[in-house]
């Protein structure tokens, strides 16, 4: 039995798709740029849809077809829709102060520390601090994502009984 190895992403109308040697999606809300490829597996442009497929019928290239074109879809949803995670601000003895600048947010007063801590926030990344929440927008799913995981890392307790201690900025909506 031949199983149909290819997969079919519909490319919605005001979205650009570049296939060079580095996949280009435009759309309403910017560009996104990504080089993406994998032995045997081709990505073609068909109509108002992309294809992603394989002629070698093996387990990794039906693995590598799902992934290629999970992530063509998200950069599609990226440039149209947008990505939008929520944190919440979480602490019980003292009050945790944040600051964000353009390439890094400052946790103060995190558990009594006299040293702040710092995470990363990656290019195109959009963060909006509010009273005990934190909203990080962007258009690459991968660089929110990091961006997120950047900042819970920053506020992991160390030393203390995670247990007692819950202090920290955790995600508590993706869209």
């Amino acid at each position: 039995m031949v199983k149909d190895l290819s997969r079919s992403i519909a490319i919605p109308s005001g979205v650009d798709v570049d296939l060079g040697d580095a996949i280009t999606v435009k759309g309403p809300l910017g560009e996104v740029r990504r080089r993406m490829g994998y032995p045997g597996i081709y990505i073609r442009k068909e109509d108002s849809a992309l294809v992603v497929g394989s002629k070698v019928d093996r387990k990794r290239q039906r693995a590598m077809v799902g992934t290629l074109a999970a992530h063509l879809a998200n950069m599609i949803k990226g440039v149209t829709e947008g990505f939008e995670y929520k944190m919440k601000v979480v602490y019980s003895h003292f009050p945790i102060q944040l600051k964000a600048s353009r390439d890094e947010m400052v946790i103060s007063n995190f558990l009594g520390e006299r040293k702040p801590r710092t995470a990363k926030i990656l290019e195109d990344v959009k963060v909006d601090i509010l009273k005990d929440e934190v909203i990080l927008k962007g258009i690459d799913k991968e660089k929110v994502g990091q961006t997120m995981a950047n900042i819970e890392q920053a506020t992991k307790v160390r030393k203390f009984d995670i247990r007692i201690f819950q202090d920290g900025i955790y995600l508590v909506d993706k869209r």
